[in-house]
């Protein structure tokens, strides 16, 4: 599929989508979002992808938030469905199966931190900028910013970088627990690609599991958490890919997992 704001590489199982609108510091219309949204299902159906890495095109911005003459001209029905609409693209990516690692490069601000909270981990550039200062402009985020950040960070530091609108950079993002690391700009890339390598050489089966068991246990009780877990860990155990893995182990060589 060919696409205008974004660009999807694919290699060595790893996909790297694009957002390519650094003219506009990537910012999200709602072209780019559908456009978004498809190459997500695309690569979800791909079993030749096993981890996505997502970053924006130039080096200043990540994507530096949505489009806000398109803002502007909504009204109260068309910016519900804009907002459900994007919350919808954005569960797809948290909800893919498949890691998806946000390689933060620069400014990730309003949308493009909604963005990078949708991701299974965030891997920031020295550089970057992170928060939502939708606040400042009169409104508040509406793809699940609020939900997700405050799951991520904690209530307190949610509301700090939401309602002073005060971006935070990359340092203080990795001591808060916002983004897994911090690299110079230079390796960002090659950082991402060497954690999608470690992923890429485990049970792909396995990955997916415990994907699903901490996306969908969060949003119950650790009970209902726990048992999902052994539902999992039940339905894993007659996988080939199980049998593969404990057997070479046991026999003091690398596993060859085969996805069933």
């Amino acid at each position: 599929m060919s696409y205008q704001n974004i660009l999807v590489e694919k290699r060595d199982r790893i996909a790297v989508l694009t957002v390519n609108r650094p003219q506009v510091l990537n910012a999200l219309n709602a072209a780019t979002l559908e456009e978004i949204g498809a190459a997500i299902r695309e690569l979800g159906e791909d079993d030749g992808v096993g981890v996505v890495i997502v970053t924006g095109a130039g080096e200043k911005a990540f994507v530096a938030g949505a489009d806000i003459a398109e803002l502007a001209a909504m009204t109260a029905i068309s910016a519900r469905r804009t907002s459900l609409r994007g919350q919808e693209i954005f569960a797809s990516i948290e909800n893919l199966g498949k890691p998806v690692i946000a390689a933060v490069n620069g400014y990730a601000l309003g949308g493009g931190c909604e963005l990078a909270l949708a991701c299974t981990m965030r891997v920031a550039s020295e550089k970057a900028k992170i928060g939502l200062p939708e606040v400042t402009l009169g409104i508040i985020p509406g793809y699940a910013g609020t939900q997700r950040l405050a799951r991520l960070v904690g209530k307190g530091r949610a509301f700090e970088i939401m309602l002073t609108g005060k971006p935070v950079d990359a340092a203080e993002a990795h001591r808060i627990g916002l983004v897994n690391r911090v690299v110079p700009a230079e390796e960002l890339m090659s950082a991402c690609t060497a954690i999608a390598n470690l992923i890429l050489a485990n049970g792909p089966i396995a990955v997916r599991f415990a994907l699903d068991s901490v996306n969908h246990g969060l949003e119950t009780t650790l009970e209902e958490g726990s048992r999902l877990e052994a539902t999992f860990f039940g339905l894993i155990s007659a996988t080939e890919d199980m049998h593969e893995g404990l057997n070479a182990f046991l026999e003091k060589r690398k596993p060859v997992f085969k996805n069933r």
